[in-house]
C-alpha cells in the first residue's frame, strides 16, 4: 500500500532567474503573500538557448515553488511582474501524489 495520497489540487512551479538574489527575492515575496508554501532556490547552472536569432549562453538560477493549483495563476502573475526577463520560464508541473502531511502543510500555508 502506498504512503502517498492524491494531490491533484497541488502543483510545483519551475522558474529560472538571472541570479540567486532575484530568485530569493521573488521566492520570499511569494511565500509572504501565501502564493506558495515554500520555494527551493537552486544553485547556478548554465543555460544555452536561442534568443532573437542568436544562440546565447548564460548563468542562471532555478527555483521550484510548491503551491495549490488554485494559486498558480496568481503566483505566475507575481513572478512575471517582478521578474527581470522579458520572457521568463514559468512552468506549472502537476502533482499526482504526495505525502499526506506535506500536502496538508502546502494547503494550510496557501489558504486552501
Amino acid at each position: 500500500m502506498s504512503s502517498l495520497e492524491a494531490s491533484d489540487d497541488l502543483v510545483s512551479v519551475y522558474v529560472t532567474f538571472a541570479d540567486h538574489a532575484e530568485a530569493s527575492r521573488i521566492a520570499s515575496l511569494a511565500v509572504e503573500k501565501r502564493l506558495a508554501a515554500c520555494a527551493n532556490v537552486f544553485g547556478e547552472h548554465t543555460a544555452i538557448y536561442r534568443w532573437k536569432g542568436a544562440v546565447e549562453t548564460q548563468t542562471e538560477c532555478a527555483a521550484l515553488f510548491k503551491t495549490s493549483a488554485s494559486r498558480a495563476d496568481a503566483l505566475a502573475a507575481l513572478i512575471k511582474k517582478e521578474h527581470s526577463y522579458e520572457n521568463p520560464c514559468i512552468s506549472v508541473l502537476a502533482s499526482d501524489r504526495m505525502s499526506p502531511a506535506f500536502a496538508a502543510w502546502i494547503r494550510s500555508e496557501t489558504g486552501d
